[in-house]
């Protein structure tokens, strides 16, 4: 059973400015993932960007290789405590 994470922030836009970032679509970045062994569409990655479904973190690992950036780079900005 595959992990995910909870839904209680979005990180779409993370998602998609990374992939913007890049350069790629997002047939191109699922079609890299599935060679990955990530069985992702288009459909269902743009439900990821758009908040509609929790990201599989086995996911997560391989954009974070595709596109050399940190985990904390899918988090930015999701913090709103504030600090006193």
């Amino acid at each position: 059973m595959g992990q995910k994470l909870r839904r209680d922030r979005c990180m779409g836009d993370n998602l998609r400015r990374l992939r913007l970032q890049s350069a790629i679509s997002q047939e191109k970045l699922c079609a890299e993932l599935q060679r990955r062994g990530c069985d992702i569409g288009r459909t269902v990655y743009e439900k990821y960007e758009t908040g509609e479904l929790n990201i599989r973190i086995s996911v997560l690992i391989e954009l974070r290789k595709i596109y050399g950036c940190t985990f904390d780079d899918f988090f930015e900005g999701l913090d709103h405590e504030e600090k006193k």
